[in-house]
């Protein structure tokens, strides 16, 4: 469901709860759900739908299955089969007898049903009118007289029926009509038929020949011709009553360890050769070719965790960067942690890599239900002597384990140790560089770092992570006071992201955008961004994505001093945001941030520190300078008094003074405490790395300490500048 909702998981974020995601897609909009052939997944069916239903009060589910789901609000209509002729001379107006002519004249033409009616009748009426019998009966019209068909078709019913009177009548016409078409193949052919129930989602005449043999591209038109395949696309598929009957003569053969491993290896060595193709240009059009393959994968790897566990652990580690880059972080969790409880928590000889890279997907979703016991905690262990085999292992150590905290000779000692000497690894190693250097305030390294990996995916022509490097740099150009440049930087990303069809990114991008909008007073624009990042969020079931868009809209408004409108769109955004996480913690943070400036707006002194001591208590718990800041700016402001509204007359970034209609200055109104301020704001600047504002705000701030402190500021915002992280957080508590 999530993949044909076209839901995607981003790659720097957490991963919503599947179920969460599609409540939260399909819970705004009228919809009409279809979901067919469910009786073999029924349990998993029910449950969802259930939970569907509660949460989305316009959706409504069509669900065909051979048993009923047995939800409250169930209507149970039972599907007839086709209508049979009441005499033989009616059948023109029978829907099963105009079935069997318009199969069977697709494969003999010139067929006239006409030409022996009393024969066709018979048929239709042995097969009590069951569409799939019909099919695979007419599709023998042509090698077979229509009168032998009836005749053949109406013996062997009989005798079947003598055998299993305690059958349903349509398992027993069905099982039989497929028998009786399996005995009209020659051994070849039926040789390809048992093998070909191997695949998932179909088969690529490459793939058939590949796993089933050199001669079997050349049976599958037979095959088709009889109706026991059928061709859509480029794609072989069988319907999955054939495949069932296939499959138990495949076990019956002693065939399943021979197919099954020729299928696993066969993928195996797929997307192992595709690999690096989806690390360069042409990720895109490799990712649409893997697209079709997607089951064949998971159905290749759980096959391997029964019977090679070695073989297993390779598939998951080369389908790694697959799932991550196609937006299906949860699916790829899920696989592996399959695989790990089939294999067990010691990594088979030879395979300490695969089995590591394992355990990293299984947590790669951000709910750690697969432990980490035994991994190192830090790369160069006696096990893993050399830099790893797969790529994707260094992104995902570094999101499982964090920076390091190493310095000179042996942090580059670290990298070299953990990091590959392929292109991309050496990017993204730049790219977390760039990161730890952003939060730890070094604003130059880390535009350098960023201008590296950037460069590092432009050559490789890697969208994603020239995506992520480029909303890097774009945060650190407005912080370097060039929000049109900023804005630049992330419309290039938006791009990007959009080649890849990564709606989740495209939402979170949109988000950053507007307020680099806002900041160049392109407030119009800004709106349409954040509500159309709303949007996207909503559809792709981000709850993450959708609360920073709702946070944007809050300070949107807040700055526009339309407070009630900031207000609800500040707790709507605590409503759905996750947390747990370093993205979702730091959107909840911001928005306490937010409500404690509006409370302290409206004279609500200890709600707005209540508000503002939340966010500090998560800034404290992963470590995020971004919102410490965003604290202390904030407690600044409440000092100094608001800035006029930038739908008033009054420039806020003017230099002159501003007055309130008494005529104070609006600093002498709010009584603030200007020593403080200048304190605040040079601690502030240091932990973003920039002394030189970006916020518009945050400069009014600036002016008003300046004019009331005069040739002391300086000295004070040096003080603030110079505190450690424990000074700051002890005045921001106090």
């Amino acid at each position: 469901m999530l993949a044909a909702l076209g839901l995607r998981e981003d790659g720097t974020g957490p991963v919503t709860e599947p179920a969460q995601r599609v409540v939260a897609a399909l819970s705004r909009g009228s919809v009409l759900l279809v979901l067919d052939n469910c009786e073999h997944v029924v349990e998993s069916v029910a449950v969802l739908v259930a939970r569907l239903l509660a949460g989305c009060a316009r959706v409504r589910v069509l669900a065909t299955s051979r048993e009923a789901l047995g939800v409250t609000g169930e209507v149970v209509r039972p599907v007839p089969p086709l209508g049979l002729p009441e005499h033989d001379g009616r059948w023109s107006d029978s829907p099963a007898v105009r079935l069997f002519a318009e199969r069977a004249a697709a494969v003999r033409p010139g067929f006239r049903v006409a030409d022996d009616v009393a024969s066709v009748v018979a048929v239709c009426r042995a097969l009590e009118g069951l569409p799939l019998a019909i099919e695979l009966a007419a599709a023998r019209v042509r090698s077979l007289p229509v009168a032998e068909l009836a005749r053949r078709v109406h013996d062997r019913f009989g005798l079947l029926s003598r055998g299993s009177r305690g059958a349903a009548a349509r398992h027993r016409t069905l099982h039989a009509v497929v028998e009786w078409s399996w005995e009209l193949l020659d051994e070849p052919e039926r040789r390809l038929a048992r093998w070909l129930t191997v695949f998932r989602g179909g088969a690529t005449p490459a793939a058939v020949r590949a796993v089933c043999g050199a001669q079997a591209e050349e049976l599958l038109s037979a095959l088709a011709d009889k109706s026991l395949v059928e061709l859509a696309g480029d794609r072989y598929r069988m319907l999955e009553t054939i495949r069932e009957f296939c499959a138990r003569e495949l076990v019956a053969c002693g065939e399943s360890q021979r197919a099954g491993r020729a299928h696993a290896e066969y993928f195996l060595e797929l997307i192992g050769r595709s690999g690096p193709r989806l690390r360069r240009a042409e990720q895109v059009v490799q990712l649409g070719r893997l697209a079709g393959e997607h089951e064949n994968f998971r159905a290749a790897a759980r096959w391997a965790a029964r019977h090679d566990p070695v073989l297993a652990l390779r598939l998951v580690a080369e389908l790694g960067w697959y799932f991550w880059l196609r937006g299906m972080r949860s699916q790829g969790s899920a696989l592996a942690e399959e695989v790990l409880a089939a294999v067990g928590p010691r990594a088979p000889l030879g395979a300490e890599q695969e089995h590591l890279l394992c355990r990293l997907i299984g947590v790669s979703d951000g709910r750690a239900r697969v432990e980490l016991a035994g991994v190192p905690e830090r790369w160069g262990a006696p096990d893993f002597p050399d830099p790893p085999r797969y790529p994707f292992l260094t992104l995902l150590w570094g999101m499982a384990h964090g920076a390091p905290q190493l310095e000179g000779e042996e942090l580059e000692g670290y990298r070299r140790a953990l990091v590959g000497q392929d292109a991309w690894s050496r990017a993204l190693v730049e790219l977390g560089a760039g990161m730890q250097h952003q939060y730890n305030g070094l604003v130059e390294q880390a535009w350098q770092a960023h201008r590296r990996a950037l460069a590092g995916f432009r050559e490789l022509g890697e969208r994603w992570g020239a995506s992520l490097a480029l909303s890097r740099l774009a945060d650190l150009a407005a912080g370097r006071g060039e929000p049109r440049r900023a804005v630049e930087l992330v419309g290039r990303a938006l791009a990007l992201a959009e080649e890849l069809g990564a709606t989740e990114d495209v939402a979170a991008l949109l988000g950053q955008r507007a307020c680099w909008l806002e900041r160049v007073g392109a407030c119009s624009s800004a709106r349409r961004d954040l509500e159309r990042a709303a949007e996207l969020a909503r559809r792709a079931g981000s709850v993450e994505a959708l609360a920073a868009a709702w946070l944007g809209l809050a300070e949107l408004a807040r700055r526009r001093g339309r407070s009630r409108e900031a207000l609800r769109w500040c707790r709507e955004a605590l409503r759905v945001c996750p947390s747990d996480w370093f993205g979702p913690a730091e959107v909840r943070a911001q928005a306490r941030v937010c409500l404690g400036r509006l409370a302290a707006a409206r004279g609500e002194v200890e709600g707005a520190r209540r508000e503002w001591a939340a966010a500090l208590d998560s800034a404290v718990r992963w470590g995020n300078r971004v919102v410490l800041a965003g604290v202390a700016e904030a407690r600044a402001a409440a000092e100094a008094g608001p800035p006029p509204s930038p739908d008033s007359d009054i420039d806020i970034d003017s230099d002159a003074g501003v007055e309130s209609e008494s005529g104070v200055e609006e600093g002498v109104v709010a009584g603030g405490d200007a020593r403080r301020v200048a304190v605040l704001l040079g601690a502030a600047a240091t932990l973003r790395g920039a002394a030189d504002p970006a916020d518009p705000e945050v400069r009014w701030v600036l002016r008003w300490a300046r004019r009331r402190l005069g040739g002391d500021f300086e000295a004070l915002f040096a003080q603030g500048a110079g505190m450690s992280r424990e000074q700051v957080l002890a005045v921001l508590r106090a």
